[in-house]
């Protein structure tokens, strides 16, 4: 299960040649900073595995409730980024971001394996959609299966951090993750089918991604 009632939810490319600094602002600097608001429990990065996922990573922050990321000591660090922050970001690509609620969690724990489809739907959906991602909960090798639901106003107010970006893209609504031990044991889950059958509509971005980094809140982070 997640560690908490919400999640931000972040997906990015970077420029080649900006590669390497990425994975060192992220590591050293932007994931413990995070990590180490109140309220934020848990922060993992994922890297694509298959060709047609994009972009190429993605980021996941579980905290206590929604309320710690629209309140006021998250959105000071928003407005007010690092000079590593602002020289990292100018190289994002592709960055959507989402700040939402957790509706369903199910699972025994943390997958090496990430399967994050990202979709709109109407509140009419919740039910059928919920079931579908308690089903995939069920599966083969499956550790986590999770269904959030965006705050819209949240995820789409500008910041410091993101002032002058042209990378950022709409906040996806809606979005499940499904965690497992492997790929194979992800590929099938939630088709395209499957979800539009349970109320979903596009546009669709489906990935899978693999675990690189996972950092709890520790006493050097709180």
């Amino acid at each position: 299960m997640l560690a908490g009632e919400a999640v931000v939810a972040i997906w990015n490319g970077i420029a080649p040649e900006a590669r390497d600094e990425f994975y060192a602002w992220h590591l050293k600097e932007h994931i413990p900073e995070r990590v180490g608001i109140p309220g934020f429990r848990r922060g993992r990065r994922y890297v694509a595995i298959t060709p047609d996922t994009q972009p190429d990573f993605f980021t996941l922050y579980e905290t206590d409730t929604i309320e710690v990321i629209q309140g006021s000591d998250y959105t000071n660090r928003l407005n007010a980024p690092t000079p590593w922050t602002q020289s990292v970001t100018k190289h994002f690509r592709d960055t959507a971001r989402s700040l939402a609620r957790v509706l369903e969690s199910h699972g025994p724990g943390v997958g090496g394996v990430l399967l994050a489809v990202r979709f709109d739907a109407d509140a009419a959906g919740l039910n059928p959609l919920r079931a579908l991602v308690r089903e995939a909960a069920g599966a083969a090798r499956v550790c986590g299966a999770h269904l959030c639901a965006a705050d819209t106003v949240a995820s789409g107010a500008r910041t410091a951090e993101s002032e002058g970006r042209t990378d950022i893209q709409a906040p996806p609504n809606w979005f499940a993750l499904i965690e497992a031990t492997d790929a194979d044991a992800v590929a099938k889950l939630l088709p395209q089918s499957a979800i539009i059958a349970a109320g979903a509509r596009g546009p669709f971005h489906r990935g899978i991604y693999r675990l690189e980094h996972m950092r709890l809140k520790t006493a050097f982070s709180s």
